[in-house]
């Protein structure tokens, strides 16, 4: 495992998401109904992260298909925001791309260390998160809202808040993971690390969008 090979993988990823998102947002101002390739999209990334993690030896073909599927979930989401709000995603986008590198110096630096209990925290909380979108998610089937998640009141800004600076914590561990199986593990494990950016940079770059909306409402 290299860093080369890290970000060679994760660059060629990140453009499948930006080739599969770039046609669910021309089909959504074409006049295309783009809700099922948007749910078909998440639903596929769920299922490509939980079998990554039980099938190891489909790594390199199931981050593929996640980076796609992700892409188009991606593309729909931004589409109905700058629909709403122009602009609000290349600001989401810009906003994604400075926390990244600011996450990145904060390591190499080493001003925040990423020790056990670290992990530890961010793991819990992010665990969290993930489990009330999942459960908000199968509700939406049944016509069942978690008001928060999608409101403005200062609750669900807040909440919102908190749950992109773990997004941007998340990064943290994606960086410590890189650096200590970096020259020591396996080939295969660059598709797993390039996995785990993938995850943690949609995930941030999301929440920081519905973020910006929810400010652009409220103010």
């Amino acid at each position: 495992m290299t860093l080369r090979g890290v970000v060679l993988k994760s660059i060629f990823c990140l453009l499948l998401v930006c080739a599969t998102a770039a046609i669910t947002w021309k089909l959504h101002f074409d006049g295309v109904n783009i809700t099922w390739y948007t749910t078909g999209g998440i639903i596929v990334a769920i299922v490509c992260s939980i079998l990554i993690s039980v099938r190891r030896q489909w790594v390199i073909w199931l981050t593929i298909l996640y980076a796609l599927a992700k892409g188009l979930f991606v593309g729909g989401f931004s589409a109905y925001m700058h629909r709403s709000y122009p602009n609000l995603p290349i600001q989401a986008v810009i906003i994604t791309l400075v926390t990244f590198i600011t996450m990145l110096l904060l390591f190499i630096t080493k001003i925040i260390k990423v020790t056990q209990k670290f992990k530890s925290v961010v793991i819990t909380v992010t665990a969290t998160i993930f489990m009330i979108y999942i459960v908000a998610f199968i509700l939406s089937f049944f016509d069942i809202h978690i008001s928060f998640l999608s409101s403005t009141s200062w609750f669900a800004i807040a909440f919102n808040v908190i749950t992109a600076i773990f997004a941007a914590l998340s990064l943290l561990l994606d960086f410590d993971y890189i650096d200590r199986y970096m020259g020591k593990a396996h080939k295969s494990y660059e598709w797993f690390a390039t996995w785990g950016l993938l995850v943690t940079i949609i995930w941030l770059y999301v929440e920081v969008l519905r973020l910006l909306r929810k400010l652009a409402i409220r103010f």
